[in-house]
């Protein structure tokens, strides 16, 4: 007789919609007047502050924390969007234990940094929930940009663009805009719609027109946006995830985490989603995180996250790392997938553990791949490319006339929106410098 194959245990409504709704809350709930009040006096305000140089995109960190001391909200928030325009979204979502706080001269004391994140979405909140308009465009200049791409690169670069004067067309490949903020980050980082309410910020400035469903397919269509425009800036990410290579990759349960998250936060009902009894990601980064410590919220009674290196070499921020912990997800270091194991249906992986001939075997009702992602350059292969992505020069200048890239999309792209805002906004200075040499 033969012996019967387990079935995956997939389901929905594993905990109650009340339960699910309290694990997706805020995970950092924003200051009250007086706890920022308290943490901006905490800040020495040095005159040449690490914290500046250690944010990608300048913002005088100094600067919007003394404006906040002085209840100059408006102001604060003003010197913060001056420099990066989705500087809400940064404060939820920036590695800032890494990047400005790791910075922090506290931290020399033996000292906590100042909560620089949680001090600059109290600056920016209520900028975005009453769309007070700081910025105000130029005259127009009579120039038209294309910009490919609705993510953070390209918005931050739309934006820059309107407030000195041109008209930009937004070409957005999504049904709505936002990219990775509104399609890839953990839902429990950007609660209330809060990436669309942004979104709507940058675009009320005016002068930019949103195409939505408008991939760029080939190089024939970038040619054909280089003739009707001024200039063209590509923020086109990484549409694509990287493949395993390993036997039973496609089979039924083997999921890209990137897809099941974008899933999750365009749900209405997140006590609706499907999922796994047994759950399995594979991969080190943000997006492996996510997609663990969501699962785990979502009710899944055993995680375990496999990472091919040790701690260390996890892009995953030690915060991060901990976080899932934390949320009850297992990680496993130095053991690289081998083979999926099941038969119409994924029931386990088997994992090789670096130096030693061990086997890591482990249910699995789903399988994520979080492996990273590719971009899909083969209809623009006119553009110079090194590992797949854009070669751009200091400016965000590619090697094609009239044709500027950023974000993930470009070598050197880290995964990051602070760093593609950034690379939108340089892209932008340059286009309009060559825009006014025409």
């Amino acid at each position: 007789m033969a012996t019967q194959k387990p079935s995956p245990d997939i389901r929905s409504s594993r905990l109650g919609k009340s339960e699910i709704d309290r694990n997706f809350s805020d995970l950092h709930p924003p200051l009250s007047r007086p706890e920022a009040l308290i943490e901006a006096d905490r800040c020495y305000f040095c005159y040449d502050a690490p914290c500046i140089t250690a944010c990608p995109t300048g913002i005088d960190i100094p600067g919007f924390i003394q404006k906040i001391r002085s209840d100059n909200i408006q102001g604060s928030a003003h010197t913060i969007l001056s420099e990066n325009i989705m500087g809400g979204m940064c404060a939820r979502v920036c590695p800032t234990e890494v990047l400005c706080e790791e910075a922090c001269v506290r931290n020399l004391h033996e000292d906590k940094p100042v909560e620089i994140g949680l001090l600059q979405r109290y600056a920016t909140d209520p900028i975005f929930e009453q769309n007070n308009q700081l910025f105000e465009r130029a005259a127009s200049t009579g120039k038209k940009v294309a910009v490919v791409g609705g993510g953070p690169a390209g918005l931050s670069c739309a934006h820059r663009l309107a407030v000195l004067g041109h008209d930009v067309v937004v070409f957005n490949r999504d049904s709505k805009p936002g990219g990775l903020n509104e399609y890839g980050i953990a839902a429990y980082k950007t609660i209330n719609d809060f990436a669309q309410t942004e979104v709507d910020y940058i675009l009320s400035i005016g002068g930019i027109e949103l195409r939505n469903n408008s991939p760029l397919a080939s190089a024939a269509e970038l040619s054909d946006l280089c003739e009707e425009y001024d200039a063209v800036f590509l923020g086109v990410g990484l549409a694509l995830s990287n493949s395993l290579g390993i036997e039973g990759e496609d089979m039924t349960g083997v999921l890209n985490a990137i897809e099941y998250i974008a899933d999750l936060r365009q749900a209405e009902d997140k006590s609706k989603l499907p999922v796994g009894r047994n759950v399995v990601v594979i991969g080190g980064g943000m997006t492996a995180i996510d997609v663990a410590v969501q699962s785990k919220r979502l009710g899944a009674e055993q995680v375990h996250l496999v990472y091919r290196r040790g701690p260390e070499q996890m892009s995953a921020s030690v915060f991060e790392q901990t976080l899932a912990r934390t949320s009850g997800v297992a990680i496993h270091h130095w053991a690289s997938p081998e083979r999926i194991i099941g038969g119409d249906h994924v029931t386990g992986v088997e994992f090789r553990v670096e130096s030693s001939d061990d086997r890591l075997h482990l249910e699995a009702d789903i399988v994520f791949k979080a492996i990273g992602q590719n971009m899909n350059g083969d209809g623009l292969i006119s553009i110079a490319l090194e590992s797949g992505r854009f070669v751009v020069d200091e400016n965000q200048k590619t090697s094609m006339d009239k044709v500027w890239a950023g974000g993930d999309c470009v070598v050197g792209g880290d995964d990051l929106t602070v760093s593609a805002v950034q690379h939108g906004k340089i892209a932008a200075i340059d286009i309009d410098r060559h825009l006014r040499k025409a």
